[in-house]
C-alpha cells in the first residue's frame, strides 16, 4: 500500500470521527427524547389501565386467576375500587342543562359532559350541530387512592337533584353530581349556566379526599379526550383550520400543527386554558387559577365522520385539605372574533388578565393581522348594521378599500405611462451603448429617468403597498364565522366553495367540481394581465416574465377552486373595479401631454439634495487631495548607521 492510499484512509477515518462527534445528540436532546419516551410509556400504561378498569371482571380474572369466578360482585368492586366500590356499578342516565344557546347533556357515568349541542346552528347538511357526542369521549380525574388507580370516568355519580332537565331562563341554573367514597367523603361536579351565555361554570369540590389520597399527594390529573366531528361541506379545508390550542399562564398562546397527521407536546409550565378548536367552533376549558402542567396530543382520523382526536391531560393543584374547590369555565361556542374577545375580557380574572381567546381566529401574522384587526373587521362590522346580505357587504367593503388606495392606483398608472413615453429614448440608449457595457448603459438610463423626473419603481411600490390587504383578505374570509352558511347568488355558503358543476371524476389539485366565482376571478385576472402588458408594452422586462404573468391565473384556478367562494368573489370584484378606475384614469391622461411635461422637466436645472451636494463635495476634496499628493516631492529616507553593505 503506497503512501497516498494510507493518507487517504487516514483522512476518511478522520472525517468519519469528526462527523460522528458533530452529529451526536446533545445532553438536552437526549433528555428531551427520554422525556418523550417516558411520557408515551406513561400514556400507554394509563390507557391499558383504563381499558382494564373499564371491565372489572376481566381485571379481576387477570389479577387473581386462582379465585373463584362465582365470587360476589361486591367483593370484586371492593377489591378494584376500594372506597369508591359503591360507585362501580349503576345505570347510565343523562341530565340536560340548557339555555337559548347551548344544550349540555351530562352522563351519570363519569359525571362528564356527554354531548354539547349549539342550538342556533346546523351542520352543512342541516343536522343538529354537536361539538362532541358519545362514549368515545372522556372527561374525568385520575389519581391513586389507597394504592388503587381511580378513574372517575368509569364510575357512576349520583345527582344531587332528581330533575333531569334544567333550563337557565330568568337566572343561573346548576346541575350537581357527586361521586361518593364512604361516609362524608365525595367528589362533586357542579355545572352552572347563565341565560344567554356560551360560557359554562364548572367546579370540582373535593370533600374528605385527604383521608384517601394521603399527605404526599400534591396534584390530581384531569383527562379530557374528544373526537371532533366534521360539520362543514369541505372536510379537507375544514381540517386545515382544526387544531388544539393552549394558552400559557404567563405567555402567549400556542397550538399543535394542523398540517401533521399526529402532533403532541408535553408542557412543563403553567397553563391557563386548553381548546379543542374547529374551523368555526371551539370547546375551551379555562382554569380560574391555572393548570400546573399538561400533555396535549392530536391525531387526524381516517373515519368519515370525525376529523381529529384531541387529548389533553392537565395536572391540577391539590393541597390536601379536608375541603378543596377547583374552579373552571367551559366555553362552548363560535369562533367569532368579537365574541371571543368579549368573553376573554369578561372572564380574564383579576388584574385584567388577558385570556386572548380571540387569537384562536387565524387572522395572519404581523402586518396582515393588523390590517384584519384594525381595518377589515371594524369596517365589516360597521356594514353589518345596515344590511344582512354578505355579498353586498363584501361589495361595499371592496369599493371602500379601492377608494382608499385609489391614489396609489393613479400613481402606478401615471408611472407606467411615463415609462411608456420614454421608451423611444430608452431604445436609443440601448442602441448607442453596447451590451458589454451594462454599467454604463444602466447609468445612462438612470440619468434619463432623473432628468425626466420619473421613478422607474413608481409602478411597483403601490402594488407592494396593496399586497398586505390582499393577503389579509386571504386569511380573513376562510375563517370569518359571519360568512358561514350565508348564501349569495349561486353560492350556497360563502365560507366554502361554490359549485355550478359536479364532475364525475377528480382532477388532481383541482377537485371534482367547478367553482364559477373562481373562473370569473381567473378570467378577469387574465384580462387585467393583458391590459397591463399593453400599457407597459415595449418597456424592459425580464425574459420569461410575460409568460409567468399568464401562468399565475392558471395556478390560482387550481388553488382557489376549493377555497371560500367569498375570497374568489372579492378578488373578482377587485379586478372589475380596477378596470373601471383605469378606464376613468385613461380619459384624463394624455401621453403627448406627459411627454411635453417630461421634456420641460429636462430643461429645468436639477436641484441637488443636501446629501448629493455633500457627496459631490467630498468627492472633489478627495480628488484635490490626490492631486496635491502627486505634485508634492517625496523625501529620501536616510539610511541607518551601520546599515550599509560591507565593502
Amino acid at each position: 500500500m503506497d503512501r497516498n492510499s494510507i493518507i487517504g484512509i487516514l483522512l476518511i477515518g478522520l472525517i468519519l470521527i469528526i462527523f460522528s462527534v458533530l452529529n451526536q445528540p446533545s445532553q438536552e436532546e437526549i433528555e428531551r427524547a427520554r422525556r418523550e419516551r417516558d411520557s408515551l410509556e406513561q400514556v400507554r400504561r394509563e390507557q391499558e389501565e383504563r381499558e382494564r378498569l373499564a371491565d372489572p371482571e376481566e381485571a379481576l380474572v387477570e389479577e387473581h386467576p386462582e379465585e373463584d369466578p362465582e365470587a360476589e360482585p361486591a367483593e370484586d368492586l371492593e377489591r378494584l375500587y376500594g372506597p369508591f366500590a359503591g360507585a362501580g356499578e349503576g345505570e347510565e342516565d343523562f341530565y340536560i342543562l340548557e339555555n337559548e344557546h347551548i344544550a349540555l347533556t351530562v352522563s351519570k357515568k363519569g359525571g362528564r359532559p356527554y354531548s354539547v349541542e349549539l342550538k342556533e346552528y346546523k351542520t352543512f347538511d342541516s343536522l343538529p350541530l354537536i361539538l362532541f357526542d358519545g362514549d368515545e369521549n372522556s372527561f374525568g380525574l385520575n389519581f391513586f387512592a389507597q394504592n388503587r388507580s381511580i378513574s372517575t370516568n368509569n364510575l357512576f355519580f349520583t345527582p344531587v337533584s332528581d330533575q333531569e332537565r334544567i333550563v337557565a331562563e330568568s337566572g343561573p341554573a346548576s346541575l350537581a353530581l357527586r361521586l361518593h367514597a364512604g361516609e362524608g367523603r365525595y367528589i362533586e361536579y357542579v355545572y352552572t349556566m347563565e341565560p344567554g351565555s356560551y360560557m359554562l361554570g364548572f367546579e370540582i369540590n373535593l370533600v374528605g379526599m385527604n383521608e384517601l389520597l394521603g399527605s404526599a399527594a400534591n396534584f390530581i390529573d384531569l383527562y379530557w379526550e374528544v373526537n371532533m366531528p366534521g360539520m362543514e361541506k369541505n372536510p379537507q379545508h375544514e381540517n386545515n383550520y382544526t387544531s388544539l390550542y393552549f394558552k400559557h399562564f404567563a405567555d402567549d398562546l400556542d397550538r399543535l400543527s394542523e398540517r401533521r397527521s399526529m402532533d403532541e407536546e408535553e408542557i412543563r409550565t403553567r397553563l391557563k386554558w386548553v381548546a379543542f378548536k374547529h374551523q368555526f367552533f371551539s370547546s375551551v376549558l379555562i382554569a380560574e387559577d391555572n393548570f400546573l402542567s399538561g400533555y396535549v396530543k392530536q391525531e387526524k382520523l381516517d373515519e368519515e365522520r370525525y376529523l381529529r382526536n384531541f387529548t389533553a391531560e392537565m395536572r391540577l393543584p391539590y393541597d390536601g385539605n379536608p375541603q378543596e374547590r377547583l374552579g373552571f369555565n367551559f366555553y362552548f361556542g363560535t369562533n367569532h372574533y368579537n365574541t371571543l374577545k368579549a368573553y376573554a375580557s369578561d372572564y380574564g380574572g383579576e388584574n385584567g388578565y388577558d385570556l386572548a381567546l380571540e387569537k384562536m381566529v387565524p387572522l395572519g401574522w404581523g402586518i396582515f393581522g393588523w390590517v384584519n384587526r384594525y381595518v377589515i373587521i371594524p369596517v365589516f362590522n360597521f356594514l353589518e348594521r345596515y344590511t344582512s346580505n354578505y355579498g353586498i357587504i363584501i361589495l361595499l367593503l371592496t369599493i371602500f378599500i379601492k377608494i382608499i388606495i385609489f391614489p396609489l392606483t393613479y400613481k402606478s398608472h401615471m408611472s407606467t405611462s411615463k415609462m411608456r413615453v420614454l421608451k423611444p429614448q430608452v431604445d436609443e440608449i440601448n442602441e448607442r451603448i453596447p451590451k458589454d457595457k451594462a454599467m454604463e448603459r444602466q447609468q445612462a438610463m438612470m440619468d434619463l429617468y432623473k432628468r425626466a423626473g420619473v421613478n422607474p419603481m413608481g409602478g411597483c411600490l403601490p402594488m407592494l403597498i396593496q399586497l398586505p390587504i390582499l393577503i389579509a383578505m386571504f386569511r380573513f374570509f376562510p375563517t370569518s364565522f359571519e360568512l358561514r352558511q350565508e348564501s349569495f347568488l349561486w353560492a350556497e355558503d360563502l365560507s366554502t366553495y361554490d359549485s355550478i358543476l359536479e364532475l364525475p371524476f377528480t382532477i388532481p389539485w383541482y377537485g371534482d367540481h367547478v367553482s364559477l366565482f373562481t373562473l370569473l376571478m381567473c378570467v378577469s385576472t387574465v384580462i387585467y394581465t393583458r391590459m397591463n402588458s399593453k400599457m407597459t408594452a415595449g418597456s424592459s422586462q425580464m425574459p420569461g416574465m410575460k409568460s409567468m404573468m399568464y401562468m399565475m391565473p392558471v395556478m390560482l384556478l387550481f388553488i382557489f377552486n376549493s377555497y371560500a367562494s367569498a375570497l374568489s368573489y372579492y378578488y373578482f370584484l377587485t379586478n372589475m373595479i380596477t378596470f373601471g378606475q383605469i378606464g376613468i384614469i385613461k380619459r384624463f391622461v394624455d401621453d403627448e401631454a406627459i411627454l411635453r411635461k417630461i421634456n420641460e422637466n429636462k430643461k429645468k436645472p436639477r436641484k441637488k439634495s443636501k446629501f448629493q451636494a455633500r457627496m459631490e463635495q467630498m468627492a472633489r476634496q478627495k480628488s484635490q487631495q490626490a492631486a496635491a499628493k502627486k505634485k508634492k516631492p517625496q523625501k529620501s529616507t536616510p539610511r541607518k548607521a551601520g546599515g550599509g553593505k560591507k565593502k
